[in-house]
């Protein structure tokens, strides 16, 4: 598979070299998780003050590892970690303390997982949510950046998804993730309190845990296929998502924290490719980017299984008003995450490498 040249949003580019010249303070949480670790990887990249969040309920350790041997000595001094849960309450005021910008991705998620335990989901969704709405206004923080998720369409047929046009929610997931969008909403109009929500579409990319029963469906099918285990499709393989690589939710992220456009503040945004891919056709682009690797892969079927509970058919993103309110243009295609991506899992789990 050829090599494919991501694009440089310019206005993210500017960004990157602004906050390189007036370094602040963030606040990530759930940093030990995948899109969070790679929050704390780029900020302190870029030379900031960084706090992390976590109680390992869905993260870990080897993550945090993983940042600090992938930044300098010098930026990984600008690191703090607490490990804490967003159910307490003081812990979220300790966290928050000081901090110019909260970048709040700890949640537990998973339909499959709210699903079986709907009192967990919402305990850490919502009471957590709130906690640390509550906290980070107190602390007066510039901006409060969350991660909203795009379950939130529910049975919203329209496609491609427009963030003003949702539907009934088809999980108690998907309830947590628009109550979150209701306490942000009514947080600014009543305390004048700032934040953005970001919906994002099926995130992937290194670090992303392809382990245990609520796994997604990129690590969960790559391990499998590097393990020679059967890689199974629920339902037809023609349910479709899109999928966006984790460099683009970063850069929503960074974007939605600093603008300095009243308009843009107070909003939510799809952060996605505005594109969609089947669960065939995934398959065959995971199963050719590892065949390059494992030979043997390339001749891999997939098991059809029934269709999940409370997934919706199609999902896809019109991404307009973040392009237009923030700067916000993906950097990376599907294909392109893949292959950047790809590395991180053959180092975990391709050791019976085959050669070609």
């Amino acid at each position: 598979m050829a090599s494919l040249s991501p694009a440089s949003p310019a206005a993210f580019l500017a960004l990157k070299e602004r906050l390189r010249e007036r370094p602040a303070r963030w606040l990530v949480t759930g940093s030990a998780g995948f899109i969070g670790s790679h929050l704390v990887e780029t900020l302190l990249g870029l030379d900031q003050t960084v706090v992390g969040l976590d109680n390992f309920a869905t993260g870990h350790r080897r993550n945090i590892d993983e940042v600090r041997s992938r930044v300098t000595p010098e930026q990984w001094r600008r690191h703090r970690f607490i490990e804490a849960d967003i159910c307490d309450p003081d812990a979220c005021r300790e966290a928050c303390r000081e901090m110019d910008y909260v970048l709040h991705q700890a949640a537990l998620g998973s339909v499959p997982r709210s699903l079986a335990n709907p009192l967990a989901t919402n305990a850490t969704n919502v009471d957590g949510f709130l906690n640390m709405l509550v906290a980070a206004r107190a602390a007066k923080v510039r901006r409060f950046v969350y991660a909203a998720s795009s379950s939130t369409y529910g049975d919203h047929q329209a496609l491609p998804k427009v963030e003003d046009c949702i539907g009934r929610p088809l999980s108690p997931y998907a309830v947590t993730k628009l109550v979150n969008e209701l306490y942000a909403e009514v947080f600014a109009r009543c305390y004048d309190f700032p934040s953005v929500g970001l919906r994002y579409f099926n995130v992937f990319g290194a670090r992303q845990d392809p382990e245990g029963a609520y796994a997604a469906v990129i690590p969960r099918w790559t391990r499998a296929l590097l393990l020679g285990e059967p890689v199974t499709i629920n339902g037809d393989g023609e349910t479709s998502r899109d999928f966006c690589f984790v460099d683009n939710a970063v850069q929503a992220n960074l974007l939605a924290a600093t603008t300095d456009d009243p308009a843009a503040v107070n909003q939510v945004y799809n952060v996605a490719l505005n594109d969609r891919t089947s669960l065939n056709g995934l398959f065959a682009i995971l199963r050719a980017a590892l065949a390059e690797i494992r030979p043997d892969v390339s001749q891999v079927q997939p098991v059809y299984a029934d269709f999940r509970a409370g997934d919706v058919r199609h999902s896809q993103a019109d991404i307009d008003k973040a392009r237009r309110l923030l700067g916000y243009v993906p950097s990376h295609g599907l294909q392109a995450g893949v292959e950047l991506a790809m590395p991180w899992y053959v180092s975990r789990f391709g050791v019976h490498e085959v050669a070609g």
